[in-house]
């Protein structure tokens, strides 16, 4: 089955609303085996809709509208399929006696813009909103299923969540999607495309993937697609493995995997804690650690050690490695390290220490040197890296890389 999503509004095109329902339904429908052919958000005019709809793929069973189903002027996404599917409007009495107690319930009077949401096209099934006043239609010749559906996003998931996915996922039963995310952190995209090259070449008909690069991880996703679960599932286990045996140091989690919440998991079963020290990423390692439920148990806190006065005052770093070597170095980073380490008495502690840019770079330092240190009580490992010019995603480049370091340490 493959479908297509139209989410509708002038408030999405603006940049006024974020669109979070057409990726929110998409992950729904794949997880059912069902194939997103296009997305595309639309104006709220009777002529938008329409040729929206005419335009259409043949290939596509299922559409899927959401938006202009309120009591305003301008929600006409109603009258525009009416007139599309050439129906009259009729009063939906069940609606409407779900609409008098929704609005009773809210203490508020029925006026007649409520009861005109009781108006559907006469060739619709009904969707009932118990949660709201606009129902949902569901249209369907021999071609397609047309499904609309209203914009407010708890409304649209209540009606996907107890009516639709279930009947859907009657009708198609009989294909298998299946996504493995491996993610990727330590490689540039096109240095990982190059190393697979010949890994990409070997893939099963029934088998893609796709690099969707973000600061610091890369996701690899390989996609299955078939009748056959149990071949899809195993085709895909094979190059997972392969890929285990070609890149074993840059493999950092699966799926949803968040590298701060495998470094939570591996402090609570080692029983030990962590501590640090930030310069240039600013309190984002501290941040991202502290995201995690449970952190208290292994985090015990840090120093945003921006100044080279907190440096020598606080961490002890030496006033003299300052002068030599810059902020921005491997003998200042271990330095703070070691001192925090020594400070907040934990077991491990990671520092960092760079140019995030976009001013402050030299020929010899570049924006976006970075010098990361992580240490145990017997061993420190520091590694410098050039990230770019950006400041944001250098910050975010550090920090994952930071966390993935002290992970590789606790490990080795």
């Amino acid at each position: 089955m493959k479908a297509e999503i139209i989410t509708i509004g002038d408030e999405l095109l603006i940049g006024q609303v974020v669109d979070t329902n057409a990726a929110w339904i998409a992950n729904k429908l794949n997880l059912l085996g069902i194939d997103i052919h296009k997305i595309v958000s639309i104006s709220d005019k009777k002529e938008s809709i329409f040729k929206a709809l005419e335009q259409v793929d043949k290939s596509t069973n299922l559409v899927i509208l959401t938006g202009g189903l309120g009591p305003t002027n301008d929600d006409i996404t109603k009258i525009a399929l009416a007139e599309y599917f050439h129906v009259k409007l009729v009063m939906n009495n069940k609606v409407l006696e779900k609409i008098k107690t929704f609005v009773i319930k809210r203490n508020a009077d029925l006026n007649e813009r409520n009861k005109q949401q009781a108006l559907v096209p006469e060739n619709c099934t009904v969707i009932q909103n118990s949660i709201g006043t606009a129902p949902g239609m569901w249209f369907e010749d021999n071609r397609r299923i047309i499904i609309s559906l209203p914009g407010v996003p708890f409304e649209m998931k209540e009606m996907m969540n107890n009516h639709i996915l279930e009947e859907l996922k009657k009708r198609h039963k009989n294909f298998y999607i299946s996504h493995k995310n491996i993610l990727i952190q330590g490689l540039a995209e096109s240095k990982l495309a190059e190393i697979l090259e010949e890994w990409e070449k070997n893939f099963p008909k029934d088998l893609s993937v796709a690099y969707l690069p973000s600061p610091g991880v890369i996701k690899l996703r390989i996609t299955g697609k078939g009748k056959n679960r149990k071949y899809i599932e195993e085709q895909i286990e094979n190059k997972v493995n392969a890929l285990k045996n070609i890149i074993p140091d840059y493999i950092c989690g699966f799926d949803e995997d968040k590298l701060e919440e495998l470094l939570g998991k591996l402090l609570k079963e080692k029983k030990a804690t962590v501590s640090v020290a930030e310069s240039c990423t600013g309190g984002n390692i501290g941040r991202l650690i502290t995201s995690v439920p449970g952190c208290s148990d292994y985090f015990k806190g840090g120093i945003i050690a921006y100044s080279n006065e907190i440096k020598e005052n606080i961490l002890n770093v030496n006033k003299r490695n300052i002068e030599i070597y810059g902020a921005v170095s491997k003998q200042v980073v271990e330095e703070m390290a070691k001192g925090i380490l020594e400070l907040f008495t934990t077991d491990f502690s990671i520092a960092t220490s760079g140019i995030a840019g976009p001013t402050g770079g030299s020929k010899e330092k570049p924006v976006g040197t970075t010098w990361i240190a992580v240490a145990g009580k017997d061993k420190v490992i520091t590694q410098k890296f050039v990230f770019g010019d950006q400041r944001d995603r250098n910050i975010q480049r550090a920090s994952l890389t930071a966390i993935n370091m002290l992970q590789k340490l606790i490990l080795s």
